[in-house]
């Protein structure tokens, strides 16, 4: 009985030795890591910074064409959307009332003109009888002012036929450009009336192949914008489209809604294909400024090599390069972002949200004020410091001017990452970076 307890505990014992040994062995294969280095390659582009906007396209020149003359509107030659070339007939009124004016009025013309016919024979006699002495002063003052008389009122009589000939000439309406038919604002049998104002009948586009969109920019943004900018747009109706275009005028007159304030800037933009119409909106982008050159992701500038790193690239094989005296890790470092060694400790770790399109808050590690900064090169598990000089950034990428070419790899980051896990544990200390 005694011998029967005695096997029993020994294999108990053994059951819980051999439990332990693979629980061991299972948390030994469970704690190895792997280094991860997040790298990318050096590519040639642009970048760009805008300014973005809203606009309405219009015609470059448009006019409206009216009548000076009231009357109803006998003809109709043209419709919307219709093709004129300058002096095209575009529409007629009624003439019959006119013309009687014109008759009347060079009925009294002619009248006139007798009266003063008459009137100049009369003070011709007078003169001469008042020089023989045979007519009084009385006679040959009347004769004068009866004369004086006639000739004015065939000069109002002149001027009523004239404008009588005028105005029946006005019941014919000519275009007065060459373009296109935007809007006709009367039928015919309409009645038109040019009492106070000009009724307004129709407008013309000049050209339609060039068009000018008129863009509202803040005050904020404003004082970046030069004529002579390039300039992108898109237009709701054709999503898939980009337009470009030209800043060509801005406009010193401020537009103020609800305390903000916005100039108009005009932009010149070519519609070849048609596809811009009178009224759309246009969503714009003024380039500011651009930049062309060898492109990194902005990471890249951000990456440093401390002690940490080091020791476990070394462990994995990969060549470092020498390090300058007295190197050490930052302190203090914000979760995720690896900031300079001089970077005051009240830095933000975010930069504000409505930063400035195109500006980096970061501080590069090695930075400088000259626009120098140091990114790690890899080649062949070697890695190298490289002082690069940096221009535009957008706030992913940065160009690179001088110190990279093109197709060189540049480290990002790098990261520890346990073999039985998705996740990393950083060597920064912070969470994981996003893997390009």
């Amino acid at each position: 009985m005694a011998k029967s307890k005695k096997k029993k505990w020994i294999w108990i014992v053994l059951a819980v030795v051999l439990v332990a040994v693979i629980a061991i062995g299972m948390l030994s294969k469970g704690g190895k890591y792997v280094v991860n280095v997040n790298s990318s390659v050096s590519e040639k582009g642009k970048i760009e910074n805008t300014i973005t906007a809203t606009g309405e396209i219009q015609p470059v020149y448009k006019v409206t064409v009216g009548t000076q003359v009231s009357g109803i509107v006998e003809k109709l030659y043209v419709d919307y959307n219709s093709t004129v070339k300058k002096g095209d007939l575009l529409a007629e009124l009624d003439k019959s009332n006119l013309r009687e004016q014109v008759k009347q009025s060079k009925a009294n013309l002619s009248t006139a003109q007798s009266s003063k016919d008459l009137a100049q024979k009369s003070f011709d006699r007078i003169k001469r009888l008042y020089e023989n002495k045979a007519a009084t002063q009385e006679e040959y003052d009347q004769a004068a002012t009866n004369l004086q008389q006639a000739k004015n009122q065939l000069i109002s009589a002149q001027s009523n036929y004239e404008n009588a000939v005028t105005n029946l000439k006005y019941a014919e309406i000519y275009s007065p450009i060459d373009g296109v038919i935007l809007n006709k604002e009367v039928e015919e049998g309409q009645t038109v009336a040019a009492s106070f104002s000009t009724p307004t009948l129709f407008t013309i586009a000049n050209n339609l192949t060039e068009m000018q969109v008129e863009a509202n920019i803040d005050e904020a943004d404003i004082g970046q914008v030069k004529e002579g900018q390039r300039v992108v747009f898109t237009v709701d109706a054709f999503p898939e489209d980009q337009f470009t275009g030209t800043v060509q005028q801005l406009r010193l007159n401020p537009t103020v809604t609800s305390n903000v304030v916005t100039y108009k800037v005009i932009i010149a933009a070519p519609n070849e294909e048609n596809k811009l119409y009178p009224g759309m909106t246009a969503n714009v982008s003024i380039v500011v400024n651009e930049q062309e050159g060898v492109l990194v992701p902005l990471e890249a500038t951000y990456f440093e090599l401390t002690p940490d790193i080091c020791k476990m690239l070394k462990k994995e094989g990969y060549t470092l390069p020498e390090m300058p005296e007295g190197f050490a890790a930052p302190k203090n470092m914000p979760k995720g972002f690896n900031p300079p060694k001089d970077m005051p400790k009240d830095m933000p770790k975010e930069m504000p949200k409505d930063m400035p399109d195109g500006m980096s808050g970061a501080t590069n590690t090695q930075g400088s004020a000259d626009g120098k900064k140091t990114v790690v090169v890899l080649k062949d598990k070697t890695l190298s410091l490289r002082e690069v000089k940096t221009g535009l950034s957008d706030g992913a990428n940065v160009v690179v001017s001088e110190g990279l070419a093109e197709g060189e790899t540049v480290v990002l980051s790098a990261s520890r990452e346990k073999l039985n896990t998705k996740k990393a544990k950083s060597l920064f200390e912070g969470p994981e970076r996003r893997k390009r």
